[in-house]
């Protein structure tokens, strides 16, 4: 091992006095999948998840583990069921059979516990239309009965001058910052980001994947839906991919990759060490882009 991963074998020499979330060594990305997976705890536990609409089953019992500190992907077509089981880790949707286990709390047994130790990322419709974006904060807060400032949480996502501003008058990636930054207020372990980059031009779609990568630095865990595989290939520690209801893959999306490469497949156009993304974002630059 200690010639496979040099970078972690004196972490794991005195591993048992620090907590995972606390080391920042500058690890590889393998090396930080190997650590998380011998050393790491899972957070969320799904058991056979089931649920159904009538005769129509949209999940069919999958099973699947996130790991404290990662970074996963739920992938998949759309109406593939990946965003109810979202919603029913989340507390938002109703399961019809099967566990569901986050940070040790039971949905059957105590949902709010689970309420309060995770961020959801809201939608537009779930702003007050007349606040602005440090109101909202200050709403928020109470309702979370924490004391948050709000100008400090802005800065995180680069919104301070936007604070009087109302959420309808910002632009679109804007707006997924500032819903990101709300799922912060609780301080919560687990955070669920559907599509966050969805519509949003590349400077601030390349801005949001750093801003994700920093919510995992400060310690929490990060559940992510997306259609964009660049994007999950980027940020995702490991990927679970769901069709019709069931998970037909899960692993690390360099492990996928190589299987694909293994089993014979060939592009038919070959791939430049460089695409057109890489191109627009040289020549325009990768800084925040207002309005």
């Amino acid at each position: 091992m200690m010639a496979l991963f040099p970078d972690i074998f004196a972490v794991l020499c005195d591993f048992s006095l620090r907590p995972l979330r606390e080391i920042n060594e500058p690890f590889s990305r393998q090396s930080f999948v190997f650590l998380i997976h011998i050393m790491g705890n899972a957070i969320i536990k799904v058991s056979n998840l089931v649920k159904k609409y009538g005769d129509f089953e949209a999940v069919k019992g999958i099973s699947f583990e996130v790991m404290e500190g990662e970074i996963f992907g739920l992938l998949g077509p759309n109406g593939a069921g990946k965003t109810t089981t979202l919603e029913i880790i989340e507390t938002l949707r109703q399961k019809t059979s099967g566990e569901v286990i986050v940070d040790g709390k039971n949905l059957d047994t105590d949902p709010q516990g689970i309420k309060n130790i995770i961020g959801v990322q809201l939608q537009a419709a779930g702003y007050y239309p007349n606040l602005n974006l440090k109101q909202i904060i200050e709403l928020f807060s109470g309702l979370y009965n924490r004391s948050i400032d709000p100008m400090a949480l802005l800065d995180t996502v680069n919104l301070r001058e936007k604070a009087k501003s109302k959420f309808k008058e910002l632009s679109g990636g804007q707006k997924q910052r500032f819903s990101i930054a709300t799922t912060l207020i609780n301080e919560p372990k687990v955070i669920f980001l559907d599509e966050p980059t969805t519509g949003l031009d590349p400077q601030a779609r390349r801005n949001l994947w750093e801003l994700i990568k920093q919510l995992r630095e400060r310690g929490a865990t990060v559940v992510i839906t997306t259609h964009y595989m660049d994007e999950a290939e980027e940020l995702c520690e490991r990927v679970a991919i769901i069709d019709s209801g069931q998970i037909i893959a899960l692993s690390t999306p360099n492990d996928l990759i190589d299987k694909l490469i293994a089993s014979g497949f060939k592009r038919q156009k070959a791939v430049k060490e460089a695409n057109l993304e890489d191109v627009f974002l040289n020549m325009t630059g990768k800084e925040w882009r207002e309005g």
